[in-house]
């Protein structure tokens, strides 16, 4: 059985307000008429582990999509390299460490991967979201949409925006 070639990781708590920015876009995404679903796998999760290795194997491209306090809006783009960092022996991964475990188990650099960060502000629990970061979701979730709809490396790392 083959496997769509773009895995999309939305990671973050949906209890703490804009922490919810990743599965809130990967539920978005769920409901467009504008992408084929064929074309992506979701993966929705609090947070990045060890075991979600096996959710980046035999794609074409990756993306991982979490709220940031220090992004700029309406959001960051970027490539992601594989690189240890101090999350490697936390119960939580960075994305860059994950691809770092990658190659460590599949011993082949992992596929190009890219980082969506939406500016959050609210993280409390019991928050709603803020209405400044669900303007930001509705622009990263076209964003992504454009992404899909162009599932060609060229033509993400054309986007670059950090």
């Amino acid at each position: 059985m083959s496997r769509a070639p773009v895995a999309i990781i939305g990671y973050g708590n949906p209890s703490r307000g804009d922490d919810a920015l990743g599965p809130l876009l990967l539920e978005r995404l769920g409901q467009s008429q504008d992408i084929d679903p064929r074309q992506y796998e979701s993966v929705t999760d609090f947070q990045l582990q060890i075991e979600h290795v096996t959710d980046l194997e035999q794609r074409d491209l990756l993306l991982f999509i979490d709220a940031s306090v220090s992004a700029r809006p309406p959001f960051e783009f970027s490539r992601l390299t594989p690189q240890r960092d101090h999350s490697y022996s936390s119960h939580s991964l960075s994305p860059a460490t994950l691809l770092s475990v990658y190659q460590d188990v599949y011993k082949i650099a992992p596929p190009p991967a890219y980082l969506l960060t939406i500016p959050g502000y609210l993280f409390e629990l019991g928050q709603p979201l803020s209405q400044r970061a669900a303007e930001h979701l509705e622009q990263a979730v076209s964003f992504v949409e454009e992404l899909l709809q162009h599932p060609q490396r060229r033509f993400w790392e054309s986007k670059i925006r950090s």
